[in-house]
């Protein structure tokens, strides 16, 4: 399983991480891969939502804007895109 994680400001890629794991996509276990990539990123966790899974499984992405996260969060989106081998 491989996880694009993509921080943008103003349309552009600021920071990028691809976050990879010996396992298959668990969503049960969304929250972690959420967590681990956030920590990797240097930024808050935000908050999940069922409709973000829903989105990440139905779409292959999923966008967090600022009002997703409690603390503060200084680009415009937070996107992480799932990379089909």
């Amino acid at each position: 399983m491989k996880i694009w994680a993509k921080l943008l400001t103003d349309g552009k890629i600021k920071k990028q991480f691809v976050y990879e794991r010996d396992e298959r996509l668990t969503y049960s276990r969304f929250f972690e891969y959420l967590s681990e990539i956030s920590q990797a990123l240097d930024i808050p966790t935000p908050v999940l939502l069922k409709t973000h899974i829903f989105n990440f499984a139905k779409f292959n992405h999923v966008k967090f804007v600022p009002r997703d996260f409690v603390e503060s969060f200084d680009y415009d989106q937070l996107v992480l895109e799932n990379i089909i081998l």
